[in-house]
């Protein structure tokens, strides 16, 4: 496995009480948590906790800064009970453009050695500044197969305004291979009511495929907040109710049930 970047679009298509769709294209970073430092060196474009167009900042992601990310990694999954498989981390990531920086979230792939996922954490934040992990690992199992990987767990962290505590997240990922699908469907009281689709195509770690992202995507992460605002303002306009923030009590730990498949890149 080797870093890359990825390229593609989300999609968004909400069902009820109003029917609410978008897309958006984007690019991804997607790094080898160990070699960070180097990676962002490629361009002179590119720097690690540095003011640049990209920049990778450990600061934008959880734990104790004072430790490399593996260990946060490590630190994070023994308090849920989880023990890090021996092999490559990859982080599905955007980066900092221009100073600025905001991921609803990012995905650390967690491979072993023979470079089959074992875990994913999904690193969740809200506007509101605050951040939830969701240790994807062995039995949230809900079919899995060779290709895909499939999760089914309770939502405990508040991220849209629009939708409420009451739900399942059910959550597929295919390899992070040529191509890369993440699908999340959320279902409330039982029906189904949104649906989330990243879909991307993989190109190699460089300097001339940083550059074609940069200027085809110049502030991928304003873009992206502005958006959010944009869509919350049609969906008022559409009606839908807004919900308030129900507050920190209300966030208890990450759901840590266990999935028992694994991907092989072979």
């Amino acid at each position: 496995m080797e870093s890359g970047l990825y390229f593609g679009s989300v999609k968004h298509a909400r069902l009820r009480p109003a029917v609410h769709e978008f897309e958006y294209p984007l690019f991804m970073a997607f790094l080898d948590i160990e070699k960070i430092p180097e990676l962002m060196r490629v361009s002179r474009l590119s720097s690690y906790n540095r003011w640049n167009w990209a920049s990778f900042y450990d600061g934008d992601h959880f734990g104790d800064l004072r430790k490399p990310l593996r260990q946060r990694l490590q630190d994070d999954a023994a308090h849920h009970n989880l023990k890090l498989p021996d092999g490559q981390i990859f982080l599905l990531t955007h980066l900092r453009y221009f100073g600025y920086n905001f991921n609803p979230v990012s995905f650390y792939y967690c491979f072993d050695r023979h470079e089959n996922v074992q875990l994913i954490l999904a690193e969740v934040n809200n506007t509101f500044g605050e951040t939830q992990n969701y240790w994807l690992s062995p039995a949230n199992q809900a079919g899995n197969s060779e290709v895909v990987l499939r999760f089914d767990f309770a939502k405990n962290f508040h991220v849209s305004p629009f939708i409420g505590m009451n739900c399942q997240y059910r959550w597929s990922f295919t390899f992070p291979g040529d191509s890369l699908v993440v699908q999340t469907n959320v279902d409330e009281n039982g029906q189904r009511l949104f649906g989330g689709t990243l879909e991307l195509s993989r190109r190699p770690w460089s300097a001339e495929w940083l550059r074609h992202a940069l200027f085809h995507f110049p502030w991928v992460t304003a873009k992206t907040i502005m958006a959010i605002h944009w869509e919350a303002a049609r969906l008022r306009f559409k009606k839908v109710p807004l919900l308030h923030h129900p507050g920190p009590a209300q966030f208890p730990a990450a759901n840590t049930r266990h999935f028992g498949a694994s991907w092989s890149n072979k």
